[in-house]
């Protein structure tokens, strides 16, 4: 039991580990700040996906027979988080919105991009989450960040499988 607490805690510390980037803005007349150091590497985002992976592995506690439905599970959330991030950085390189109705149709083409990808996810997620327990069940939603709705989880915007799309 302390093994899977000590995996939801660090589960937490993982999720809330971006709000800990945020800058503020500073000062009128104080001087300008030196250039923005990107301390978020690639490498860290990846170090960052792992361990969400296998802690949600670790929080759901796979039965050896469910163990072997959980390798398309890890592929399609790992192939999800590549694509995303290589969706930030062709927005990156994009040349600013022209007016308003660009950035509505940015966001219509993002969304249904996003909707695909988690079409993938759930297509692998159906054979595994056919044989859990409520239990087990119970415990996905919350830690893929749906946000809980008068007692049921909801969708949100704030799926960590985007993050590096955010």
């Amino acid at each position: 039991m302390n093994r899977i607490l000590m995996a939801a805690l660090m589960g937490a510390l993982i999720i809330a580990a971006p709000a800990a980037r945020a800058q503020t803005t500073p000062p009128a007349g104080a001087p300008p700040e030196p250039p923005a150091v990107e301390l978020y590497s690639a490498a860290d985002a990846q170090a960052v996906l792992d361990a969400r992976i296998l802690a949600l592995k670790t929080v759901i506690t796979l039965s050896p027979e469910q163990q072997k439905l959980w390798p398309p599970v890890e592929a399609a959330i790992r192939e999800v988080a590549k694509l995303s991030a290589a969706r930030r950085a062709e927005r990156a390189k994009a040349p600013p919105p022209a007016n308003f109705v660009e950035i509505l149709e940015r966001i219509a083409d993002a969304e249904a991009v996003r909707a695909k990808d988690i079409k993938t996810v759930t297509e692998a997620l159906k054979p595994l989450v056919a044989t859990l327990t409520p239990e087990q069940q119970r415990r996905i939603p919350a830690f893929l960040g749906l946000r809980e709705g008068n007692g049921q989880p909801q969708p949100t915007g704030e799926i960590w499988l985007f993050e590096e799309e955010n």
